[in-house]
């Protein structure tokens, strides 16, 4: 028995049905998964911006003593007396002394053998006064007044060698106490009371050095060193140095710098330099390394873009822009000079545009550019376009 013609029908329908729609998915499909064009390339950018940039000579430097002595002794005996260890000083203070007994003893002696020899020397001259006036009365032989005269001058010769041995006993009787030349710190003492020194003692007794005001030497390459040079006039103008610490960066105080050498030095092609701290903290002290940021001049409103946006072509340095819906276009840029984390631009660029200053590999010009992790999928809904470091595409 045939099926009725209505149901033949239905099952027609059904058929055109289901095919239209497994042909509306296909088609729906196929335009869902056909892209728009290029994805957003994650980047990372900054503004260009105006500011003020001191430009700037790094190097490694060495904080020493302004002054330094180290006391040795200039004679020899027992040590009595040293300086408190770590003590500040001023000069003329007392920082070492030597038992004088024996030198004073042997002052006392030459001063005696001075005036004796002082006493012969006048009875001499006494003598020689008379025989030259019996001379001229014919009453004794011309000889006798010569060898007077000569007894007179080998007397002179004495009283004149015994002033030089008082001299001496002098000097010795002063370097019996040692007083410091300069204002500073007493260091650890070598040598303690007590103990025998002797003028062979090369490795002192003691020690003292300034630390205020405090030097920072340090050495610039001999390009560097000629911008020293037209910065400061030929160092007949000072320029301010500043000092940070190796560890830290943190700043250690600022100076001048004062001193820079003669001569370049041939095996490694630098010049030493000298900068003078007042060093009112004492945050610098003597042996301790650090940073010396030496600035020669300040550039006023600088254009300035991350140096890290800089890129180089074959035709130079150039940035990639963020313009119109953040599309990135290559705008070439003339880089007057890098100092640290900055670039000065001479020309190319003004404040107020969007450079990109990460993923400058992936670029191409006219691609599209959004902040990482905020890139939406092509022809895709949602998405925010811009950049990190709290930058957005204009």
């Amino acid at each position: 028995m045939k099926p009725p013609r209505r149901f033949r029908w239905g099952f027609v329908a059904l058929g055109v049905v289901l095919v239209a729609l497994i042909a509306w998915w296909w088609f729906a499909s196929q335009k869902h998964d056909k892209p728009k064009g290029p994805a957003p390339v994650p980047v990372s950018v900054a503004k260009v911006t105006t500011q003020d940039v001191p430009v700037t000579v790094t190097a490694l430097g060495a904080a020493q003593a302004w002054q330094g002595v180290l006391i040795v002794p200039q004679i020899s005996g027992r040590l009595t007396y040293v300086a408190q260890e770590g003590a500040d000083v001023r000069t003329g203070a007392l920082l070492v002394e030597i038992d004088c007994g024996p030198y004073e003893a042997a002052l006392t002696q030459a001063q005696g053998a001075l005036k004796r020899d002082q006493a012969t020397l006048a009875g001499a001259k006494v003598d020689l006064a008379r025989y030259q006036t019996l001379v001229t009365q014919n009453s004794i032989a011309r000889q006798t007044a010569e060898d007077e005269a000569a007894t007179v001058k080998q007397e002179e010769g004495t009283v004149l060698a015994d002033q030089g041995a008082v001299q001496a006993a002098a000097v010795n009787v002063r370097f019996c106490r040692i007083s410091s030349p300069v204002d500073g710190r007493v260091g650890v003492r070598l040598v303690d009371p007590g103990n025998i020194v002797t003028t062979g003692t090369t490795t002192g007794i003691v020690s003292v050095n300034q630390v205020q005001p405090i030097a920072v030497t340090f050495t610039v390459p001999q390009g560097d060193f000629q911008r020293l040079v037209s910065a400061s006039a030929g160092f007949t103008r000072q320029l301010a140095t500043q000092a940070a610490s190796q560890e830290t960066g943190a700043d250690l105080g600022s100076g001048e710098l004062v001193v820079a050498d003669n001569h370049v030095d041939q095996t490694t092609g630098t010049v030493e330099m000298k900068a003078r701290f007042p060093n009112p903290t004492r945050q610098l002290w003597p042996g301790q390394f650090v940073n010396v940021n030496l600035t020669l001049q300040t550039l006023s409103k600088a254009t300035t873009v991350p140096s890290q946006a800089v890129n180089q072509g074959p035709n130079g340095a150039f940035v990639y822009l963020v313009g119109t819906n953040n599309k990135v276009v290559v705008q070439p840029v003339k880089v007057l000079l890098t100092q640290g984390t900055l670039s000065v631009i001479q020309s190319g660029v003004v404040a107020g545009q969007t450079v990109v200053t990460d993923g400058q590999m992936s670029l191409k010009p006219g691609l599209s550019v959004c902040a990482p992790g905020h890139c939406a999928a092509p022809g895709g809904k949602g998405g925010k376009g811009g950049a990190s470091a709290g930058q957005q595409p204009s």
